[in-house]
């Protein structure tokens, strides 16, 4: 009987443990969303404008008064943080395209058809495909590129491994008198053709990055003067 209440009591133990557990986290997200917010911002601009007055010796002895109440103005006139639900295009279009390349290498991983070197060069080519995805809104500024990162993963590689996986794997394999390279090998100068297109692609992604932080330097030079910031 004893042993049968305590293990009673350890459940209602955790039972009324539980909204008490997710009263708090929501109290801790409502606190991490107010501390990152707008307002708050504000409002700690506004206190330290209170804390520079008091160490000027202009706010008096009442200067905790002056600090909180510059806090509250700047809470209160603070516009409310926006609200972004719109999904940008650039979003839709690379998450649907992650999504078709994901779709193709779980359907390569689930085939026997193809040798380990083309998975192990597939992988390179989707790691390079998953970085330059990773950009979207410099990846679509580019039609060119966004059209390269879009036909390969929609045309160019379905085309060349199905293509491959529907030959029987001895004559895959093999090299004839007529033919300069096994359909295997071919396989891999297409494959190496892709990577080398996209490496180009993620190149000029980069540099798009690269002008990005040199504009921020030449604008940060001339907003405090010349620096260490030169590149």
């Amino acid at each position: 009987m004893v042993t049968s209440n305590r293990h009673t009591n350890l459940r209602r133990d955790r039972v009324t443990g539980l909204p008490q557990a997710a009263g708090v986290t929501v109290i801790a997200d409502r606190v991490l969303r107010y501390l990152g917010s707008t307002k708050n911002i504000a409002g700690c601009v506004l206190a330290l404008v209170g804390f520079g007055a008091h160490f000027l010796g202009l706010a008096g002895a009442l200067w905790p008064v002056v600090v909180a109440g510059l806090y509250g103005v700047g809470a209160l006139l603070a516009p409310p943080d926006r609200i972004r639900l719109a999904v940008s295009h650039a979003e839709v279009e690379t998450t649907a395209l992650r999504a078709d390349l994901d779709a193709l290498l779980r359907k390569v991983d689930g085939s026997q058809r193809f040798p380990e070197d083309v998975r192990a060069r597939l992988r390179d080519l989707a790691d390079v495909l998953g970085g330059v995805l990773g950009r979207a809104e410099v990846l679509t500024t580019s039609p060119d590129h966004l059209h390269i990162v879009s036909q390969t993963i929609r045309a160019y590689l379905p085309a060349s491994l199905e293509a491959y996986a529907n030959l029987p794997r001895t004559y895959a394999l093999t090299r004839s008198a007529d033919r300069q390279h096994s359909a295997h090998e071919e396989l891999l100068v297409q494959l190496d053709l892709l990577d080398a297109k996209l490496h180009e692609v993620a190149q000029a992604v980069h540099r798009g990055d690269e002008q990005s932080l040199r504009d921020q330097g030449r604008f940060l030079r001339d907003r405090f003067g010349r620096s260490d910031l030169d590149l």
